[in-house]
């Protein structure tokens, strides 16, 4: 039987998926987005997490530059009405994004983060199924040089063949009479 969860609002993917940057080389959420997405307070969030650093390595979890803030900045019009962050925020990866789910303790966060991993996923299927479709364009790109350069050794053949001079046709060997000479 399937466990039902209380009726919440469905986040659209989109929704979702705007607020995935790429920091140092990863897929990362900022703490500021999920605590909207969670509908809790950035600084319940942040207590949450450093109540339970143990669950939050390196590879889960990392707090922005002043840098990497500053180019966040730059380079999204959405955090135009939080330009200005009391503290650096904090990265979620896929995994860390999962185990805030673990420590907030809300059906809300468990749906929420259901949603985000469901986006994750997709994200990762879209990006699978652009390596392969990369892969078969270079595998298609090498045929094709293959082909062209032996359709050119075919046309320099050709070309060597029409250049080459006329010679004379020698007349036919052997003894021919009147009438086979005025056929030709």
């Amino acid at each position: 039987m399937k466990r039902q969860f209380p009726s919440l609002a469905i986040i659209p993917h989109e929704r979702i998926e705007q607020r995935i940057y790429l920091f140092r080389g990863q897929k990362v959420m900022l703490s500021i987005d999920l605590a909207e997405l969670y509908g809790v307070p950035v600084r319940q969030l942040n207590q949450a997490v450093k109540r339970n650093l143990d669950r939050f390595p390196a590879d889960f979890m990392f707090q922005l530059t002043r840098q990497e803030t500053k180019l966040l900045r730059s380079q999204s019009v959405i955090l135009e009405s939080r330009q200005h962050f009391k503290y650096l925020p904090y990265a979620f990866t896929e995994e860390g994004v999962a185990m805030l789910s673990a420590i907030l303790h809300s059906p809300t966060a468990v749906q929420v983060s259901i949603q985000i991993m469901r986006v994750f996923v997709r994200l990762r299927q879209l990006l699978a199924s652009n390596d392969q479709l990369r892969k078969r364009l270079v595998a298609l790109e090498r045929t094709m040089v293959d082909h062209n350069q032996k359709f050119a050794a075919v046309f320099d053949a050709i070309r060597q063949l029409m250049d080459e001079p006329k010679q004379k046709r020698k007349p036919p060997v052997g003894y021919h009479t009147e009438g086979h000479r005025a056929k030709r």
